[in-house]
Order: structure tokens, then C-alpha cells, then sequence
């Protein structure tokens, strides 16, 4: 979900087989899956699921590979307890569904999260990166918390709003170009405004020929000329991360 004013469906590609490197926590009243890194260097990201929940295997993925690069990595229940959307879900019932999951009012959970992050993992140095939903967390906890000192957000934006272009520490949009839920003339706009606002590091990056969910939902036997698309999105969320957290 891309966008909570005008609800569009999400494209679940590929669902991976994968169990996670990591096991789950209790962060005082929500739920978490965690996992560490080889060698623990004080830094740690959060990473926001899409619509289909915590659980969901490729988010985690998403988070072992994040710990993989040296951070300990957390995927809240940003819905605290509330059913993820289902593929199988009737989308003329998602409009309702949504409205009970605003990505704008998780303050509460993150605030529990830095506070676990940094009592319970000793973490210093925080990120955070978001996919679709979880992407419109991103951004809106960018311009709210300067002490997460950097952001990625995956297919994920706010919009019908103008408070949310003075971002508050180094933050990256990744879009794909084929995308039907944030179309080109929305990050055209974004872009604009944050070049008139934004006073801190940022990019916003559109991938040729790439659609919805591409960096964590991608079929693994995708088109050749998919997979650098893929790897290089990967790459540079991780680049970010290494450049400024």
C-alpha cells in the first residue's frame, strides 16, 4: 500500500520459502522479529513491513540481509496485533481495512522500538528502511526523529500533504518506473518540493522497466534484464546505510 488517501492494491509477487536467520521478541506491547550480526558495531535499523504483516518471509529476508551487513535488525508489528491484508483478500473491502492502519500514527511503536534498540542491543546508531507501507512510515518518521540518523523508503511516499519535504537526516526513495501505485508524475513532484525544502542529504532513484514490490518481491526466476535492477536497488539501500548511520 503506497498511499492511505487513495488505496490501490499491492502486486504480492513472489512469496519466498524462507524461514529467517533471526527468532521473535516481546517490545513491550508489540511484537518483533530480531537478528544480529556477525560482529555487533553499535548500529541498527528498523525495518517496516508492507500490507501483508511482520511475518511476511521476504521482509525478513530483507532484515537478515540488513544483518548481514552489520546491523542489528528489528521488523516490528507496526499493526500491534491487527490481521496483515491476505492476498486473497476482497480489495473492494481494503479502502475500510486500511483506515484502521494509518503508516502516520506509529509514533507509540517506534518510540518502543529505539527504546528496546538502544536498553536491550546497546544500538548507538539507527536507520530505518520501509517497503510500501512501511515506506510511507519511513518518510513520515524522517521528518520526526532527528536522532534516526537515516532512512530508505522502498515504494513508499506521503502524499496530500506539505509537511513532510524538511526531512530531519539523509534519507533515499527508491521507485520503480512501471509502478501503477506511485506514478512517475508523483515522484517528479516529490522530487521538486524536496529540492525546494529538503536541506539534508537525499536522492530519489526510479529503476527502468521495474514495478511494484521489485526489491523484496520479486520472483527469484525473474527476466534476465530484471535481476541487476534487483541487486543494484539492494546494493544501494545498503550503501546508504553504510554512508550515513
Amino acid at each position: 500500500m503506497a498511499n492511505e488517501a487513495n488505496p490501490c492494491p499491492c502486486d504480492i509477487g513472489h512469496r519466498l520459502e524462507y524461514g529467517g536467520m533471526g527468532h521473535e521478541v516481546q517490545v513491550e506491547h508489540i511484537k518483533a522479529y530480531i537478528t544480529r550480526p556477525p560482529a555487533d558495531q553499535g548500529r541498527a535499523v528498523i525495518v517496516v513491513q508492507d500490507i501483508f504483516g511482520w511475518e511476511l518471509p521476504n521482509t525478513r529476508y530483507m532484515a537478515d540481509l540488513i544483518a548481514g551487513n552489520g546491523y542489528t535488525a528489528i521488523v516490528p508489528d507496526f499493526f500491534v496485533g491487527k490481521e496483515p491484508w491476505s492476498p486473497s483478500g476482497d480489495w473492494n473491502t481494503f479502502p475500510e481495512w486500511i483506515k484502521s492502519r494509518d503508516a502516520r500514527k506509529v509514533d507509540k511503536e517506534v518510540a518502543a522500538v529505539l527504546r528496546y534498540l538502544k536498553q536491550q542491543c546497546g544500538a548507538q546508531r539507527i536507520g530505518i528502511v520501509g517497503f510500501c507501507w512501511g515506506g510511507i512510515v519511513v518518510h513520515h518518521v524522517m521528518t520526526k526523529y532527528p536522532e534516526i540518523r537515516a532512512g530508505v523508503s522502498v515504494y513508499g511516499i506521503v502524499r496530500d500533504s506539505e509537511d513532510v519535504y524538511d526531512l530531519k537526516n539523509p534519507t533515499l526513495f527508491i521507485f520503480g518506473e512501471k509502478d501503477p501505485v506511485i506514478p512517475l508524475e508523483q515522484v517528479s513532484l516529490l522530487t521538486q518540493k524536496l529540492k525546494e525544502h529538503c536541506k539534508v542529504a537525499h536522492q530519489v532513484k526510479t529503476f527502468t522497466g521495474q514495478t511494484h514490490g521489485f526489491v523484496h518481491r520479486k520472483k527469484e526466476d525473474c527476466q534476465a534484464p530484471d535481476k541487476p535492477y534487483i541487486d543494484e536497488a539492494r546494493r544501494n539501500l545498503v550503501e546508504w546505510l553504510h554512508k550515513y548511520v
